[in-house]
């Protein structure tokens, strides 16, 4: 299972998150968050981690420039809210965010994130999450309201393909502790 740590906003908590065991770090730029940082700050951010950690931009911008922008920066992959269409192939993965009462969403991207939190700290639905993962053949992580204290067992009965955290994993928002993140991560690896 892949582990995602998100609003990440300082090298410092990027490389404890790698070092302990993230396959992924997430960065929101072009958002309107408490997580929200600059394109030089994400590439910083991520020139910090080794090769083989997942660099993803996470936004909720509307905006096809800004995007295109975000897409030129090379991360691995951009994670999006906005039911953008894209005519030809985007030079990187996409993730398209779903959530509840959300209308059906395009199937052009590599993976799905159900969020209906970004970054509140609200707990997923779990009839949602469970029929998502079930209806479609690309990889689903899951995302809302997972901490330490429940992702065992939202992994246990969804089985999703990763899961991310944000706000679960924080000591104030955009800043994480690391005995939480440490403790998400090996409650992940051991469900």
């Amino acid at each position: 299972m892949r582990i995602k740590i998100c609003g990440i906003t300082t090298v410092r908590d990027a490389v404890i998150a790698e070092s302990l065991g993230a396959d992924a770090i997430g960065v929101v730029v072009c958002s309107e968050s408490q997580r929200n940082v600059t394109l030089k700050r994400a590439r910083e951010i991520f020139s910090a981690l080794k090769p083989t950690t997942e660099k993803i931009l996470v936004t909720n911008t509307k905006s096809y420039p800004e995007l295109e922008l975000m897409m030129a920066q090379r991360p691995d992959a951009v994670q999006i809210t906005h039911p953008f269409e894209f005519r030809k192939r985007p030079p990187v993965r996409i993730i398209r965010a779903v959530k509840p009462g959300m209308k059906e969403l395009s199937g052009d991207c590599d993976a799905f994130i159900i969020d209906g939190s970004m970054g509140k700290g609200m707990v997923f639905d779990r009839n949602f999450a469970s029929g998502f993962i079930n209806r479609t053949e690309k990889p689903v992580f899951l995302a809302g309201g997972l901490s330490p204290e429940n992702v065992g067992e939202a992994v246990r009965m969804m089985n999703p393909y990763g899961v991310d955290v944000s706000s679960g994993v924080e000591k104030s928002p955009g800043i994480k502790d690391r005995k939480k993140m440490s403790e998400f991560i090996r409650i992940c690896r051991e469900a």
